[in-house]
């Protein structure tokens, strides 16, 4: 059976969609390790969205999956008749049958691999979920677990921030200050702790309340006081949240100072630490630490606000 050169554009169509559409999976869900590529991260997080589990977003998802149909809608529409010619025409001939069987196996397999993908991305994000640091409130209640209670004098801080200034406690002294500890590699727990605490202190500035975030790098042989203000930039930090970092002993040295659990994996570099915000009051004092939640976070800082 002649393939007629219609048949064939038509055919070309559909494969340059094909491949299109597997290329943009691949990008989205092609494993990376524990620390993908700088320039990768940034393109999933443009082109998808991706969540902290390393998984596109919903309007990621929505792009992967309806782009490619329609695509094809619009192919079938205009070259229904030739995309049914040639894919006839080609499945007359053995090397056709051959092509043709070859493609839905590799379909099938690339159906399964991103199946397996998003399988170990949801069991990863279900091991690293915040967990609860102490159990239900006093008599003034009303909040839920994921918190502790504490009184103390913070730490002093003496770290460089994004811009390159030395950040102390004592500037923020008279308004409620919530400080957190992330690194710039990490994709799963780290970026979803720095969106809820800047989340948090946004909504209560939002509610009148002067309240002000840190971020603390766990990370100071990657993080860099010269990629501060890109990592700044790529979490989305605003003016009152300020990302700070400095010589690899003097960061150590306060998260010591600030009780922060932590270890280094040698061989990736990666941090294992448990998600924790410190609500700071006006006083300078440790009044609580969460294991992050917008909600909670927002109603730890009012708790401190009123009583200063």
């Amino acid at each position: 059976m002649k393939l007629e050169r219609r048949e064939a554009v038509a055919l070309g169509g559909l494969t340059t969609i094909t491949l299109v559409s597997a290329a943009w999976w691949a990008l989205a869900l092609w494993p990376a390790g524990d620390v993908p590529p700088e320039w990768l991260a940034r393109t999933r997080a443009v082109c998808f969205g991706t969540r902290p589990d390393g998984l596109p977003g919903p309007e990621g998802w929505g792009a992967l999956i309806f782009q490619p149909l329609g695509m094809l809608g619009i192919l079938l529409i205009g070259w229904r008749a030739e995309v049914q010619g040639g894919l006839r025409a080609l499945s007359s001939r053995p090397v056709g049958r051959w092509a043709l069987a070859m493609s839905a196996v590799l379909m099938v397999a690339g159906i399964v691999a991103a199946g397996a993908r998003v399988r170990v991305a949801v069991a990863a994000s279900a091991e690293l979920a915040p967990v609860e640091l102490g159990s239900a409130p006093g008599p003034d209640g009303g909040l839920p677990a994921g918190f502790r209670v504490e009184d103390r004098p913070a730490p002093a801080l003496g770290l460089l921030d994004q811009a390159g200034a030395n950040v102390t406690l004592e500037e923020y002294v008279g308004r409620p200050l919530l400080v957190t500890f992330v690194f710039g590699h990490c994709e799963t727990i780290c970026p979803l702790i720095v969106r809820e605490t800047v989340a948090a202190r946004r909504r209560l500035a939002a509610e009148g309340v002067d309240a002000a975030a840190v971020v603390l790098t766990l990370d100071p042989w990657r993080d860099t006081p010269a990629r501060l203000e890109y990592l700044s930039s790529s979490l989305g930090l605003g003016t009152d949240e300020r990302l700070l970092g400095g010589e690899v002993s003097v960061v150590e040295e306060a998260l010591d100072r600030w009780e922060v659990p932590r270890e280094r994996d040698l061989q990736t570099g990666d941090i294992v630490h448990p998600p924790l915000v410190y609500v700071i009051d006006a006083a300078g004092r440790v009044s609580f630490a969460a294991a992050g939640g917008e909600a909670l976070l927002v109603d730890l800082v009012r708790r401190v606000a009123t009583r200063s």
